[in-house]
């Protein structure tokens, strides 16, 4: 895939020798291959920190490469060896760069490191199935991360994805089935994969925004939300009181 190819590119140029390694993971390496919404997800090791201009000049590369026209959007997430081997919890980015943060960037925002627990799930998920666009495998590179710190990980983002139901639904909605998913199974499954795991589980009464979520997820269907509307934030909070039962 070119794009990938055009990440790995600016990541060099920006990094220069201080690039360690680079993966290619999520939909776009699963067995269902990408979706029509799914995003290029690539994880970037670096072998030291970067400066502020470094991560204005990977914002300005990326808002180039991601989204727009037929290209794809483009997730990349950016951490600096020494923080996250030998692991500890929580974990350190380096640097995230993702669509939803664009007006931001537009505003000259650049972003800064900062502790982000969703690394526990992005490091197990790129160590299990992530293909190396450069560099050494992730299993050799990166330490594996203790279930008990990938459970935590993936509850201390609830409050701040039920902040964004009303502008993300989509993946919002999404997100907490692949987070129930993840609790029950102790395996992180595709979004549409976790959405079909749930809808299995959900009464009849609940399962129509998660329903509708997969559907545009796939490209079944458009993302308008019409006569679903009232019903996000009961059916969200249904799939977050799943979350909280005990297994």
């Amino acid at each position: 895939m070119r794009q990938v190819g055009s990440v790995v590119e600016v990541l060099r140029a920006v990094l220069g020798g201080e690039l360690t390694a680079a993966y290619l993971y999520g939909s776009a390496v699963s067995s269902g291959g990408l979706r029509p919404h799914s995003d290029v997800d690539v994880f970037a090791v670096t072998d030291g920190p970067t400066t502020h201009g470094q991560r204005a000049r990977l914002v300005a590369s990326l808002m180039e490469l991601s989204g727009g026209g037929e290209a794809r959007p483009v997730e990349l997430t950016l951490v600096r060896l020494a923080d996250v081997r030998p692991w500890r919890y929580p974990p350190v980015c380096e640097f995230q760069y993702g669509e939803w943060l664009r007006d931001a960037y537009e505003r000259g925002e650049t972003p800064e490191p900062g502790t982000d627990p969703d690394l526990a799930l992005l490091i197990t998920m790129v160590r299990q199935g992530g293909v190396a666009l450069y560099g050494p495998s992730a299993t050799e590179l990166l330490d594996p991360v203790p279930e008990a710190d990938v459970r935590r990980a993936t509850v201390a983002g609830i409050p701040e994805l039920l902040a964004e139901l009303e502008s993300d639904t989509r993946n919002v909605v999404l997100t907490l089935a692949r987070i129930w998913a993840t609790l029950a199974t102790g395996e992180i499954l595709s979004k549409d994969a976790a959405a079909d795991w749930a809808l299995a589980r959900l009464p009849d009464g609940e399962r129509g925004v998660l329903a509708h979520a997969r559907a545009v997820y796939l490209g079944e269907a458009e993302e308008e939300w019409g006569p679903l509307r009232p019903l996000l934030r009961s059916q969200a909070e249904a799939l977050v009181a799943e979350i909280g039962r005990p297994a």
